[in-house]
């Protein structure tokens, strides 16, 4: 799943090569990732993108006040090619869509075993759903500790489930929530509302450390190498059985993740059960 870090990446390698250029054709493959059908895609043909801005862990791409608005789901990602058409490589995951330009073809991707892209032609970011609803960006600076301290409250929410609560904090998914935890040594089951005033300050100083380390290190590097960059850094998600990097112990799933999300049980040993 992308997470805001290469969701801000793709922004980024996106609006370096489409500001300012027009798009000459449309290609939705997949009829049921558009959830705008009174709206056709093939209505930004001709426009000229304007601006492609990060929303949690969506796009949203600005044809000059027409807006098509991209959330990726579980296993969307994005392509960019400039080859000539006859030397098109053979796509790693199933096109959704195709939006070319006069120097290359934008594919979106989707590479689940269900369809997960949502597609949205729109007036304005906030009119998709998921956008509007969307809590404060958790990889912005601006994220302060008294945010995050109001968005715990006293919830009897386990941690790692509340992290990825995208109407209470957006762009953290299953793999930056445990690598946040790891950091702020903090067992991912345990509920908000156990939390001391030295937890949210361990929590909010992870939560800000971790996300900037990784929005700078996915800078540059190419969206189709994103996703082996992103594994390659985790330290404890996707690593189970593995040695813990800090204490050397065993590390192991989470509880009721069926494997879905890991810890190290020696370093997140706190707070204990509530």
């Amino acid at each position: 799943m992308p997470e805001a870090p290469e969701v801000e990446a793709l922004a980024l390698f996106l609006r370096e090569r489409l500001t300012g250029r027009q798009v000459t054709g449309v290609e939705l493959v997949e009829g049921r990732a558009l959830k705008t059908r009174a709206r056709p895609l093939d209505e930004i043909v001709g426009r000229t993108m304007t601006a492609i801005t990060r929303h949690g862990k969506h796009i949203d791409l600005d044809l000059g006040g027409v807006h098509v608005g991209v959330g990726f789901g579980r296993a969307g990602w994005a392509t960019w090619d400039e080859s000539a058409p006859n030397d098109e490589p053979a796509p790693l995951a199933a096109v959704i869509a195709r939006v070319t330009f006069e120097h290359g073809i934008l594919g979106i991707t989707d590479a689940g075993e269900w369809l997960s892209v949502q597609l949205h032609v729109v007036d304005a970011a906030d009119e998709v759903p998921s956008v509007a609803k969307l809590g404060p960006d958790a990889a912005s600076p601006a994220y302060s500790r008294e945010m995050l301290s109001e968005a715990l409250g006293r919830r009897r929410k386990q941690l790692k489930a509340l992290l990825q609560e995208q109407e209470t904090l957006a762009g953290i998914g299953n793999a930056y929530s445990d690598e946040i935890l790891f950091a702020a040594r903090l067992r991912p089951t345990a509920h908000a509302a156990a939390l001391s005033e030295d937890d949210v300050t361990r929590l909010h100083h992870a939560l800000h450390d971790t996300l900037t380390a990784a929005v700078l290190a996915r800078r540059g590097v190419p969206i189709a190498e994103q996703k082996a960059a992103k594994v390659a850094a985790m330290r404890v998600h996707g690593r189970t059985g593995e040695p813990c990097p800090d204490c050397g112990g065993v590390i192991e799933d989470i509880p009721g993740t069926k494997g879905g999300g890991q810890w190290c049980p020696v370093c997140q040993a706190l707070p204990a059960d509530d």
